[in-house]
């Protein structure tokens, strides 16, 4: 009898332990998520309003708003800022009123930074730049760069501690900085590894040592993210070019013109590219690295990229011959191409007979070869045997 009451009991003791359990998982879960909000919100974001200071002081210096709300609105809802200071300063250098707007447009993040570090920031690339208009030019195109972390400031002074050693430009470090932060913010150390891998390079190469820092500045100018860039690529990727055939002052000549790029370059890829413009344009390897030398991108363009402007060439009625004699329209895209052809057929340019060098170039060399065809054109023929007109 007791086991039957106990089973009869049982159906009700369960459906009580089940609404306790229920009721105890909900309300754990309602702490759990209070507990969470609270871990996972810094006390700064907590507050969601607008800090009404901040955007009063932007808007009396013109500064879009909405711009700011809708990229960083962030910012506004921090506290404390410093939005008159950070107008101050740049008024100081000789910044104009729209300059400051649009600074604080691009980078809102500048009036968070505390007014000691803005001009310990500003005493630093003085140092490298030749004057304070110079300054404000670059505040305007990179103001991340200026308006960086405090925690960077001890690397950016032994960096330019560096690179002042090596005689280096002022025009050179500060665009370095400026275009490249992240090299600056770094050890002082990594940096001068790739530097002295860069230099050993051009000496091993055939280089001259009179002219290697002429040669150094170049480099870093057109493409500052080769610092970055791990010395083992460049010695990887040159040793497999020397390998296809290519001797050291043609390497040189390809280290130059890939502005340092070619860091970014892998092994695998070159020779993907390679034996596909050997196949299509059906030449010998001696003829394939001229090409190479004349075109240096063949090397980081990807085949179906090449299949593309091959196929965009051809189909256009353009020889492989001519492909051949200016492989450079290997750089331009297909788009550019037709265009191109268009406008030069609408002259009775006929590329598929004439030469391509008209197609080739930037925009402005178009343009120039362009005009030059209209002109001619335009222009009357001058007919020796025909009467003059002359009044009676």
């Amino acid at each position: 009898m007791q086991c039957k009451n106990s089973t009869a009991h049982r159906p009700v003791d369960c459906a009580n332990m089940l609404r306790l359990v229920t009721t105890s998982l909900c309300l754990y879960c309602q702490r759990a998520q209070v507990t969470s909000l609270l871990i996972t919100r810094p006390c700064s974001s907590i507050v969601q309003e607008e800090n009404p200071l901040a955007v009063s002081a932007l808007y009396d210096l013109s500064v879009d708003i909405s711009k700011v709300r809708k990229l960083k609105g962030w910012v506004l809802r921090q506290s404390p800022v410093y939005v008159n200071e950070t107008a101050a300063l740049l008024r100081d250098m000789g910044a104009s009123g729209p300059v400051i707007a649009r600074v604080l447009e691009l980078h809102p993040e500048a009036i968070l930074c505390k007014p000691d570090q803005m001009e310990a920031q500003k005493k630093l690339w003085m140092s490298v730049c030749t004057s304070q208009k110079d300054l404000v030019g670059i505040i305007e195109k990179f103001p991340t760069s200026f308006f960086s972390s405090s925690s960077d400031h001890d690397s950016q002074k032994a960096n330019i501690a560096y690179f002042q050693t090596l005689h280096l430009n002022k025009r050179v470090i500060s665009k370095l900085m400026a275009s490249a932060p992240q090299s600056f913010s770094r050890p002082a150390k990594q940096n001068e590894v790739m530097i002295q891998t860069l230099q050993k390079t051009y000496l091993d190469l055939g280089g001259k040592e009179d002219n290697m820092k002429t040669w150094l500045q170049k480099l870093l100018t057109q493409n500052p993210y080769v610092l970055l860039k791990l010395p083992e690529a460049l010695h990887d990727n040159l040793a497999f070019l020397r390998n296809v055939g290519f001797t050291g002052d043609e390497l040189l000549r390809l280290l130059s013109k890939l502005k340092g790029y070619v860091t970014e370059l892998n092994p695998e890829s070159m020779r993907l590219t390679l034996n596909y413009s050997q196949e299509t344009l059906g030449c010998t390897e001696a003829e394939l690295r001229q090409i190479v030398l004349q075109c240096p991108a063949l090397l980081y363009y990807s085949v179906p990229i090449l299949a593309d402007r091959f196929k965009g060439l051809l189909t256009a009625g353009v020889s492989m011959e001519q492909i051949m004699e200016t492989p450079t329209v290997l750089e331009l895209t297909t788009q550019i191409i037709q265009y191109r052809i268009q406008k030069l057929r609408s002259f009775g340019y006929d590329v598929r007979s004439g030469s391509l060098e008209v197609l080739d170039g930037t925009k402005k060399d178009f343009e120039m070869s362009y005009g030059k065809l209209h002109f001619r054109r335009e222009r009357p023929l001058f007919n020796p045997v025909a009467p003059l007109r002359t009044e009676d």
